[in-house]
């Protein structure tokens, strides 16, 4: 590593950091990205691919709509990244389904949602609910044990490899030095800013921005920011490609625009074992063939876990520290819902130099209130 100031240096190249850098680079700054090894835990690489708006920020309307700004601006994204790196991400934006499989969870699922159109002032994102034979009518796959389902149109989904592929061909084309197996053991602020020790030595930026993911939680305190985590393993299922069936999404179950069927839908709190559960397997598989009775005659070919990047209270955390000003911190589950806004958002703000007061309710001082409530 080299000992001479840098001017943006980003702490992690997953999804969240290589937006960031990506989204840095086109607001004109000198952007390097320090990675950690491959095979960390990476939510990037288990993610569902959602751009997933339905059902989120109750009780939280800032999230809420920060949540479908992002939806709206996923488009630009898309377009923006094509004409940088040729790549298409495959955004698919025609609606997603939740299907309920009960009264009781249409019922419920209903009701959050007209409460978040409340606490929006109805701002929040349409949706429509329909009866089992209304799904059926505009679905025909579905099979009889779904009740109802609830349809929000901004939903949808992306190809996450390539994703991940045209933020790192567009920060490369944008001369983002991604330094991958550097990661950072050790933040010191500095008089020029900050000094970051890892295994390959010390370098010294004026400015940072971590998003490192779980790493956020251990490197947030050495620069007076506070980024407390819950560990959140969930698990995923894929079946063999077949013919297209289902032309939107859910949040349990999306077909890929390969044709392969992605299945979803846990959560273990207690474990960080990467091992995946068959009973979990069993429950998940159940639920989609009960969905989509055309499921029962596919091959599941691979399953893999993943441990979320959440936050305690499941929001993104966003500040720059008020002690070490030109330090940020950018964590969130969600990360591909909220790439549009990392990228067109946050990055230009962090490059001017300070977050808007519109990102306030993200900040961490809330866990501090809520500890003192």
């Amino acid at each position: 590593m080299t000992s001479s100031p840098l001017e943006m240096v980003v702490i992690g190249g997953g999804l969240v950091g290589s937006t960031l850098a990506w989204g840095l680079a086109r607001a004109g700054l000198q952007t390097t990205v320090l990675d950690g090894a491959d095979l960390d835990p990476r939510a990037s690489r288990a993610n569902f691919a959602l751009v997933w708006v339905q059902g989120k920020g109750i009780g939280k309307p800032a999230y809420a709509l920060w949540s479908k700004a992002s939806a709206e601006r996923w488009p630009q994204l898309a377009a923006a990244l094509l004409e940088d790196t040729g790549i298409d991400v495959s955004l698919n934006q025609n609606g997603g389904f939740s299907f309920a499989l009960d009264p009781l969870e249409l019922e419920t699922w209903q009701a959050e949602m007209q409460d978040i159109v409340r606490e929006t002032n109805g701002r929040a994102a349409p949706f429509e609910v329909l009866s089992g034979t209304e799904t059926r009518y505009r679905l025909p796959f579905v099979g009889p044990d779904v009740v109802g389902s609830i349809y929000s149109p901004l939903d949808g989904h992306v190809n996450a490899l390539r994703l991940f592929r045209a933020l790192h061909t567009g920060m490369k084309k944008r001369n983002v030095d991604y330094r991958a197996g550097h990661a950072v053991e050790r933040i010191e602020p500095v008089r020029d800013g900050f000094r970051l020790i890892g295994p390959n030595g010390t370098l010294v930026a004026q400015r940072i921005v971590l998003a490192a993911g779980l790493d956020n939680s251990r490197l947030a305190e050495m620069v007076g920011l506070h980024a407390p985590m819950k560990r959140s393993k969930g698990q995923i299922l894929v079946t063999e490609k077949c013919a297209p069936f289902f032309d939107y999404t859910s949040a349990t179950l999306r077909q890929t625009d390969e044709g392969g069927v992605m299945i979803g839908d846990s959560e273990e709190t207690h474990t960080a074992a990467q091992a995946t559960n068959q009973d979990i397997s069993a429950v998940l598989a159940n639920r989609a063939v009960r969905t989509f009775p055309v499921l029962g005659d596919l091959n599941i070919v691979r399953s893999w876990t993943g441990l979320r990047v959440k936050p305690l209270d499941g929001l993104p955390i966003y500040e720059q520290s008020a002690s070490h000003p030109g330090a940020f911190i950018a964590v969130c589950h969600s990360g591909v819902t909220l790439a549009a806004n990392h990228a067109l958002v946050v990055a230009p703000q962090i490059a001017a130099g300070a977050l808007s007061h519109g990102l306030a309710a993200f900040g961490s001082q809330r866990f501090h209130a809520s500890q003192t409530a």
